[in-house]
């Protein structure tokens, strides 16, 4: 009888318990990252004006490049984007919600939103380039916003980014 008891009162408080719902950063990872830097890009006259706010991630959408770009799209921040649901980060971001809160928001709207993960990035230090693909050769070129004019062999891409590696790969003493 003890044992019933006791069983009803665990019951009984966890039921009273809130659970958390909330997302992790890790659960949304692109929505997060973008809009962490978004907001910090924004000066403080258009932080407080949703109009404005959407001007600007419109701007900001044009310079987006691979997952931003594809965040950019579901939000209708590009020309191209079939919906529009930028209110849904103009309004919480003219409130000064963090951008955790803002990405639970829009993932209610589109899950899509949360579905988008970084690419894992390449070592360049640690990885040997001569075995690596000529794909991932040129995303490494990507990534640091450069490109290979006139690259046609794997060895020129290598040549490539042995040039610019001192520029974009810090090296530790």
């Amino acid at each position: 009888m003890l044992r019933i008891e006791l069983v009803l009162v665990i019951i009984s408080v966890f039921s009273f318990l809130p659970f958390s719902h909330g997302l992790k950063e890790s659960d949304c990872e692109v929505c997060v990252k973008t809009v962490e830097k978004f907001a910090a890009s924004l000066d403080d006259a258009v932080k407080k004006d949703t109009k404005k706010i959407e001007d600007e991630f419109r701007l900001f959408c044009k310079t987006a490049k691979n997952k931003e770009q594809r965040f950019c799209y579901y939000l209708g921040g590009v020309e191209e984007s079939a919906t529009g649901i930028l209110s849904e980060l103009s309004k919480p971001l003219s409130w000064s919600m963090p951008a955790l809160k803002i990405c639970e928001k829009l993932k209610k709207k589109d899950a899509q939103v949360c579905d988008l993960r970084f690419d894992n990035q390449i070592d360049v230090n640690s990885v040997d380039l001569k075995k690596l693909k000529v794909k991932d050769l040129k995303k490494i070129l990507s990534d640091w916003d450069e490109s290979c004019d006139g690259c046609l062999e794997k060895s020129d891409y290598i040549k490539r980014i042995d040039e610019l590696k001192h520029k974009y790969v810090k090296t530790e003493l």
